[in-house]
């Protein structure tokens, strides 16, 4: 990584907050970006839709899901796995929009993770009431790599747990233009998102965005 790479996506000392070792909260990151973001986030939408995805039990999601990037995360009855093609569509997924790629890289940089380079990104769309349970992010193979997670639109609590599912979870108010950057000895810990709150942003509207990217393979 070259200063070359952050010369456009400086930020004006946003505050940060660790979440212990491995784990930071970029304040407002997003902000500078976010309209561009959304707007490329959303062309990508109109190649791979967003779908209510099934647990392996067979229970729907609440949360509003499709993927950017090389590979793509999906759950059925079959499984959570990432795929190179939409199975829907049975084409790639749309590219990782350039802006939202270079802004998650800096991101990761700035808490310690220099050579991120995301080949996966989950959007989740979350509408009042949706949550996402307690999980690890386990089905990548490169368990090297960081998560980055940008929030855009209406605020949400973020549960950040420990390495067991019954550790004492931290709850952290998440705000339009939040980064979330975990990894090394924080990478597998288990995180949610508590039901999101009606709200209605001026950006987004009355729905969260969730960006989180992440190096599968």
């Amino acid at each position: 990584m070259t200063a070359d790479l952050f010369e456009n996506f400086s930020r004006s000392a946003p505050a940060q907050e660790s979440l212990g070792e491995g784990a930071m909260i970029l304040r407002g990151w997003a902000l500078a970006d976010a309209e561009a973001i959304l707007h490329g986030v959303e062309q990508g939408l109109l190649q791979s839709g967003l779908r209510q995805m099934l647990t392996p039990g067979g229970r729907k999601m609440s949360v509003a899901m499709s993927n950017c990037g090389a590979w793509g995360w999906i759950s059925d009855k079959q499984g959570y796995r990432y795929v190179s093609r939409d199975p829907e569509t049975g084409q790639p997924w749309p590219e990782i929009p350039t802006l939202l790629l270079r802004m998650a890289q800096t991101a990761a940089a700035k808490a310690g993770f220099a050579s991120f380079i995301p080949d996966a990104c989950l959007v989740n769309v979350y509408v009042p009431g949706a949550r996402m349970s307690l999980h690890q992010d386990k089905d990548e193979q490169d368990m090297g790599a960081p998560i980055v997670s940008v929030s855009l639109g209406l605020p949400a609590t973020f549960l950040f747990g420990g390495a067991e599912r019954r550790d004492q979870v931290q709850r952290i108010n998440i705000e339009h233009g939040d980064v979330l950057v975990w990894g090394g000895p924080a990478r597998l810990r288990y995180h949610g998102i508590a039901p999101v709150k009606m709200g209605d942003h001026p950006l987004v509207g009355e729905r969260r965005l969730n960006l989180t990217l992440r190096k599968a393979r």
